[in-house]
């Protein structure tokens, strides 16, 4: 009677332990094209029972038909491909140069010799923490770090090179919003006053008036300013590379979606001066004139206007006047919150602004106080008037301190230095004002609501004329 050969069950594989100690499986998938040959590959586990628990999911996972085989690249080498092959030809020149800089800085130093399918959940999870612990980067970095991890990886998922995204399951620390700081009513009116002679003027102007962001107002062109209607389309933003010696570009928008600004008459005044600013510079310039983009705002031979310049200049203002903890990005919360308290609904503000929902003007702006009815974006900024000459202001005593009345095309404006809440009416202009309960604001017998503004008694002269 011959003897029945025993076989190892299909798919089992070979199992034998190493002179190290530890336990490996042997397992075949097909043969190789080329030379015909058997493609064996190879586990590892501290057991025998571990190994033979990977080689018989292996053997499953087979004859499922979704089995993937072991990608032998590293991490490091997989995010240098991924950013040069998907990141590079479709993201925006500061995301590529943001992406390399978080792959190169942090993922490849700490994850870049590991095997992409060896890294696990866990690993991951112990680089974020150690970022936080003993690098001490704040949790926006790491969400940032995060996202540009996870991405690679899910790109790496749907060219089956990993089954599952590692980074999935990984927890990151909580943000905190930090709290907005736009300007007050007063600090605004003490704002534009110093940019009387400033460089830049119309500049920021048009950024506190619109809400637009400082890469959307320095791409602004001229095709996008609508004279007739009041209209500004903003639909691309000027961007500069991370790197040193990085070019400028036109891009899209944020979201890459294009957006309708209702401006006020006042700021299209101060468009046109722009337009023959840049006309008397066109025929001082002649054939050096650059503005090939046709940008509203350029320097004095038509270049654009460099990011950091117009920051460092905004810092100059600001500071001069002792606000130095404003940022230009605070003129855009600025409108927000000033159109909010005008009475615009979120929906408005979030499509002045360009937030691609709602949701997250409500999440930023929600604690502002609304008023009651709808209007357009732009008539808050109508009471800020740039035509000074336009005004008439009187400076005056009531009960022994020192009053400013204001009175332009809009209405009056009245401070009181010392404000206390028992102040009797105030009597400009022919008229009783008396102040709201529970308010800040005054109230004419004609039924015209102001606003009041606090001045200083040193500044008052100064700041006002």
């Amino acid at each position: 009677m011959s003897k029945e050969t025993k076989r190892s069950p299909k798919g089992s594989g070979l199992i034998r332990k190493r002179p190290d100690g530890r336990w490996e499986g042997r397992y075949t998938l097909g043969f190789d094209p080329k030379t015909g040959k058997q493609k064996q590959k190879y586990v590892y586990g501290k057991t025998q029972k571990e190994v033979r628990q990977k080689l018989t999911q292996i053997a499953s996972a087979v004859d499922e038909g979704s089995f993937l085989e072991p990608s032998s690249m590293k991490v490091g080498a997989w995010l240098e491909l991924w950013l040069e092959t998907y990141v590079v030809p479709s993201k925006k020149p500061y995301t590529v140069s943001s992406y390399t800089n978080i792959c190169r800085r942090y993922l490849i130093p700490h994850l870049g010799r590991l095997p992409i399918s060896q890294l696990n959940s866990l690993q991951i999870q112990q680089f974020y923490n150690a970022l936080r612990s003993d690098y001490k980067l704040n949790p926006k970095t790491i969400k940032n770090i995060h996202g540009v991890l996870h991405n690679a990886f899910r790109q790496a998922v749907k060219l089956q090179m990993l089954r599952s995204n590692p980074s999935e399951m990984c927890d990151l620390p909580r943000v905190i919003r930090k709290e907005i700081q736009p300007m007050e009513e007063g600090d605004i009116a003490v704002f534009l006053k110093a940019l009387q002679e400033e460089k830049y003027a119309r500049l920021y102007k048009v950024t506190l008036f619109t809400g637009m962001r400082q890469g959307e107002v320095l791409g602004l062109t001229w095709d996008c300013v609508d004279f007739e209607h009041c209209t500004l389309y903003v639909n691309k933003q000027l961007q500069k590379s991370q790197k040193v010696g990085g070019t400028y570009v036109l891009v899209p928008t944020k979201n890459s979606r294009g957006r309708i600004v209702t401006v006020a008459e006042s700021v299209m005044d101060m468009l046109r001066e722009e337009k023959a600013w840049q006309e008397h510079n066109r025929e001082l310039a002649g054939s050096a004139w650059q503005n090939d983009w046709g940008l509203v705002f350029t320097n004095e031979i038509g270049g654009h206007l460099c990011h950091f310049t117009v920051y460092k200049r905004f810092k100059a203002v600001v500071k001069e006047i002792g606000m130095a903890k404003e940022r230009f990005h605070d003129l855009r919360h600025s409108f927000a919150v000033a159109s909010i308290e005008n009475g615009d609904d979120m929906k408005t503000v979030q499509t002045s602004l360009g937030h691609a929902t709602a949701s997250f003007t409500l999440d930023v702006y929600g604690h502002c106080p609304s008023g009651c009815t709808s209007s357009p974006p732009s008539e808050w900024s109508a009471s800020f008037s740039p035509t000074p000459d336009n005004s008439i202001s009187t400076i005056s005593t009531f009960e022994g301190r020192l009053c400013l009345f204001r009175q332009n095309a809009i209405g009056v404006s009245v401070g009181v230095k010392g404000y206390r809440k028992t102040l009797k009416p105030l009597q400009f202009q022919g008229f009783s004002w008396r102040r709201r309960r529970d308010s800040n604001r005054y109230r004419s017998k004609t039924g015209k609501t102001i606003m009041y503004q606090e001045v200083p008694v040193l500044n008052a002269f100064t700041v006002f004329r």
